[in-house]
């Protein structure tokens, strides 16, 4: 699929629900792996305790305010609260120009939001939690089904079934051999689903490119020393980022691909 002709105006308000959402996603990063709940108690100061204001709870901007410190206590606010919203804002914006004003739209917004969640939380404790990524093959396949019976494109449907079979099967083998943990076997199945449906260059650009991202980490943590070859690197991120990537880059690298292997003409 093509970038779509998304206007200003709704880059701009996915972009606002993207910062709403990552201050959300800061909370889930945090409590998900502790079993905790995500809606009660209301976030606190884990310095003083004391219950964190609405006025304070401004994505990016109540931290710039507040110099980065609780306004109680005076304790640091570690900058990565601020830097998720913003990242989760402008991935959010970056999604909705690609994708446009269309039905599958709500679908690529809540992959990225998984992502920008699944990401921090394999980085900070190695692991892709069943809470979100279980709940996320029924919500990617609810939103996906129902574009795809508002568009009346069903081969997407089709292609999104094969996509999360195709990667689950070629995980599988690697998570027996150990290559692999079991969470990244369940993560590939939704990210089929997502690649799968977008179309045939995206699902094999998208596999290429977890493997070819996490080599570049790894090959980077080993020469800067911040790894040895037994160092367990969590590859998540790298399904991840490869994923979301694939979406913005698999229709010129198969065009690309084609033109050089003389399947396709090259203008």
């Amino acid at each position: 699929m093509a970038p779509a002709d998304a206007g200003g105006a709704l880059v701009a308000i996915a972009a606002v629900l993207g910062l709403l959402i990552g201050s959300f996603l800061n909370v889930v990063v945090h409590r998900v792996p502790r079993g905790e709940s995500v809606v009660t108690p209301a976030s606190r100061c884990p310095g003083c305790g004391h219950a964190v204001r609405r006025r304070d709870n401004v994505p990016v901007l109540s931290w710039l305010l507040l110099r980065g410190r609780c306004r109680d206590c005076a304790a640091p606010i570690s900058v990565r609260y601020p830097l998720v919203e913003l990242g989760t804002g402008l991935l959010f914006g970056a999604v909705s120009w690609l994708v446009g004003p269309s039905w599958e739209l709500p679908a690529y917004l809540y992959l990225a939001a998984i992502a920008v969640a699944l990401a921090l939380i394999d980085l900070d404790v190695q692991r892709l939690p069943d809470a979100i990524v279980k709940p996320s093959y029924v919500v990617a396949a609810v939103l996906l089904a129902g574009a795809s019976a508002a568009t009346g494109e069903w081969d997407a449907a089709v292609r999104a079934g094969i996509g999360c079979a195709a990667l689950v099967a070629l995980y599988t083998p690697l998570w027996f051999f150990g290559g692999m943990g079991r969470g990244d076997v369940k993560l590939a199945g939704v990210l089929g689903l997502y690649l799968g449906w977008w179309g045939w260059d995206a699902l094999v650009v998208g596999g290429f490119a977890a493997f070819l991202l996490g080599g570049v980490v790894g090959a980077g943590l080993l020469v800067a020393r911040r790894a040895g070859r037994r160092t367990r690197i969590p590859f998540g991120p790298s399904m991840l980022a490869g994923a979301l990537l694939a979406l913005f880059v698999a229709a010129p690298v198969g065009d690309w691909y084609l033109a050089l292997v003389g399947l396709a003409p090259t203008s």
